[in-house]
């Protein structure tokens, strides 16, 4: 087993003495056998005394002086460690801390008493902003209590807004405390403003249905600004007023919100199925009780409208583009914008393909967000009833078969127009420059072997004109020929491209035949006059026989 330090310390010191004795009694032996007399010897032995002892004061002197020096330290140092801990008291009340853990009995050692300093230097960064966090909060604990007008109900809540900020714990668990009664009343405070929001929109609601003039809505509290609690219970107020107005005028409240429900049945694309699926908007006893149903069911197609608006916002888009794709359809049946000018054409057309793009665009978006919406909410996305994408195919069909309809309807047409060029001629698709024939003698007229032709005034185009025999239904009368303006009794004939004769009387407005191409003018013979009147549509032999040489076709 080891010895102690004071064991040591006496073996040091026997040493010492030891060997001091073994030096004395070395010296004695020499100077003894050199010879060196009594009275040199003890001499001698008084100069290593005196020699031993200087060394020894030096070493007492010494010592002593750090002796000294280190029982200041000592007093310094416990002096220094009791201050650590007084400010060490005083932070853990504050902060509500375990003090640090150091020998009160001991000397400390530098090390150790820096470690303290450091420690406490951190305790008072965090009472600092402690304290300002606590002086903050509570700033904003009262402001919020004034304006829910609420009072302090608990102990904490009276220490907070009335105790001494200097007092007050700022312990890890009442700031956390303070922090939950800040989110409590801010909680407070936006569930107040979303009530006072609801209120304003309840009294717009209410004006609306009943009509409420704008003066006595001036006068109105829901002009008040913020969110208190004195401003809630005056729209409160308001709203039971208003309510109780409502119920007074049933027989012309439940009209209006019964349009309010349809509007929003129509911004979501309610079916008619869905819309007859709530009953009492088609009862007709006006009671309190239908009053309710009916603005229950408004609140509910209003959250629902207001939870997708964004989906039905894009629906509504496609319709809108989809009802302009439709119109620029009409405009293109439309034969009189042939007649426009200014490029219209050309920019309906690009109007138009870019519609379709944007169609096929917005189709697609929004296949993707009812996808999205039918996995979500695990229930089918309808429009009018069904599903979007089966209402877009339903959409294009209609229009396909109205194009078709409109198709067949053209070939029906022209159909029965040719039907009728065949059986009566055609009639001027274009306006004549020169209708009716001067009374003076054409410029350019020639006659070929009795024939009288005039150039027709369309281009080149040859006229189908004739006259009716005096003898028709029994007269005896003649007629004249507008292509014989001196009124000769002649016979007009003409033949057309499909080998018909056609007749009209001389007097009247010939029409055009734009597939005539040859005309022919007889003059009349008596024999002729008194012939019974021809079929206008017979062929031209059977009116006239075979044509003699003498005639010609002129184109």
């Amino acid at each position: 087993m080891p010895a102690g330090p004071g064991a040591l310390s006496e073996v040091l010191v026997t040493e010492t003495v030891s060997c001091l004795n073994r030096a004395v009694e070395k010296l004695r032996s020499i100077w003894e056998e050199i010879g060196m007399p009594e009275d040199l010897q003890l001499e001698r032995t008084q100069a290593v005394k005196e020699h031993i002892k200087v060394r020894g004061d030096v070493y007492l002197f010494l010592d002593a002086r750090a002796q000294e020096v280190l029982l200041k330290q000592k007093r310094d140092r416990k002096q220094e460690l009791k201050t650590l801990q007084e400010r060490d008291r005083d932070l853990c009340d504050i902060l509500c801390t375990a003090p640090f853990r150091i020998d009160s009995d001991s000397v400390p050692s530098l090390e150790d008493l820096d470690l303290y300093r450091r420690h406490l230097a951190a305790l008072s960064l965090e009472k600092e902003q402690r304290q300002e966090q606590f002086i903050s909060t509570k700033r904003q604990i009262i402001l919020l209590m004034e304006e829910l007008d609420h009072t302090p109900d608990t102990s904490f809540e009276e220490d907070v807004v009335c105790k001494d900020e200097e007092a007050f714990c700022l312990s890890e668990d009442n700031i956390a405390a303070l922090q939950s009664l800040l989110q409590q009343l801010e909680a407070q405070r936006s569930l107040n403003a979303d009530m006072c929001a609801e209120l304003r929109s309840r009294i717009a609601v209410l004006w609306e249905r009943l009509q409420v003039p704008v003066e006595e809505r001036e006068l109105s509290a829901v002009h008040t600004a913020g969110s208190s609690a004195k401003t809630r219970k005056a729209l409160q107020l308001e709203v039971n007023t208003l309510e109780e107005l409502m119920l007074q005028n049933l027989k012309s409240v439940i009209p209006r919100i019964r349009a309010e429900l349809a509007d929003y049945w129509d911004k979501c694309f309610y079916s008619q199925e869905q819309r007859e699926g709530f009953s009492p908007y088609y009862d007709e006893d006006y009671t309190e009780t239908l009053l309710e149903l009916h603005a229950a069911e408004v609140r509910k197609m209003k959250s629902h409208y207001e939870t997708h608006k964004a989906l039905f916002e894009a629906i509504w888009k496609w319709e809108e583009t989809w009802r302009m794709f439709l119109d620029l359809e009409r405009k293109a049946n439309d034969p009189s914008r042939y007649t426009n000018r200014g490029g219209n054409l050309l920019k309906e057309e690009k109007q138009r393909v870019k519609l379709q793009k944007v169609l096929a665009k917005l189709q697609e978006e929004l296949d993707n967000k009812i996808q999205a919406f039918e996995q979500a909410q695990e229930k089918p996305f309808l429009v009018k009833g069904q599903q979007f994408m089966e209402y877009v195919k339903e959409q294009w069909q209609l229009y396909h078969l109205e194009k078709e309809k409109e198709k067949q309807e053209r070939r029906l047409k022209k159909s029965r127009q040719m039907k009728e060029e065949v059986m009566y001629g055609s009639t001027p698709q274009a306006p004549l420059k020169r209708w009716m024939l001067s009374p003076h003698v054409p410029a350019k007229v020639r006659k070929v072997n009795g024939l009288c032709q005039e150039l027709s005034p369309l281009r080149g185009r040859a006229w189908s004109l004739a006259g009716l025999q005096g003898g028709l239904e029994g007269t005896g009368k003649g007629y004249g020929c507008l292509c014989c303006p001196w009124g000769q009794q002649t016979r007009c004939g003409a033949w057309c491209s499909w080998g018909f004769y056609l007749s009209f009387p001389g007097t009247v407005q010939p029409p055009v035949l734009p597939h005539v191409t040859r005309a022919l003018c007889l003059p009349l013979s008596s024999t002729a006059l008194k012939s019974p009147a021809p079929h206008p549509t017979a062929p031209f032999g059977q009116l006239l026989g075979e044509p003699p040489a003498s005639r010609q076709r002129l184109v």
